[in-house]
């Protein structure tokens, strides 16, 4: 009998610490409500945190190979673009078409521009943070993005 004494004593001590940690849980969680209006739990806060922490490192590759693609897009228009304009500059002067300076043709102008200003845009915004010698526009734009966020 007295092992079963130790054994309904100790039963009886795990069942009151429940009910105490259940108290516990329930006035904790009624003041976080008090204090914390509209459900925003610390901890869950806490918890929410970690998991955009763990998400990411994966969002910063996907941002790679997405600036690399882009670049790569930009690299094959430019130089497929200025090959044309070339091609075709060379057969307006063959057939005594004269040939329109690039300063006078709009079209190249503002194709230009746009490169040049979307290049100085995230130049500008990544300066501080270059590595010298990195004139890499990927690595530019994902830190201005990052940077920005």
């Amino acid at each position: 009998m007295e092992h079963n004494q130790a054994v309904d004593g100790l039963l009886n001590l795990f069942s009151t610490a429940n009910r105490d940690l259940s108290t516990i849980h329930h006035k904790l969680h009624k003041e976080f409500q008090q204090v914390y209006p509209d459900h925003a739990n610390p901890m869950k806060l806490v918890s929410r945190l970690k998991k955009i922490e763990e998400e990411m490192s994966s969002l910063k590759d996907q941002c790679r190979e997405l600036l690399a693609a882009k670049q790569d897009l930009i690299d094959k228009a430019r130089t497929l673009l200025v090959g044309n304009r070339t091609q075709l500059q060379k057969f307006q002067a063959s057939t005594g078409v004269p040939v329109m300076r690039d300063a006078d043709d709009p079209a190249y102008v503002s194709f230009n521009q746009i490169i040049d200003e979307w290049a100085t845009q995230v130049k500008s915004k990544t300066e501080d943070e270059e590595e010298p010698g990195s004139n890499d526009i990927n690595q530019m734009l994902f830190s201005a993005i990052v940077q920005s966020n």
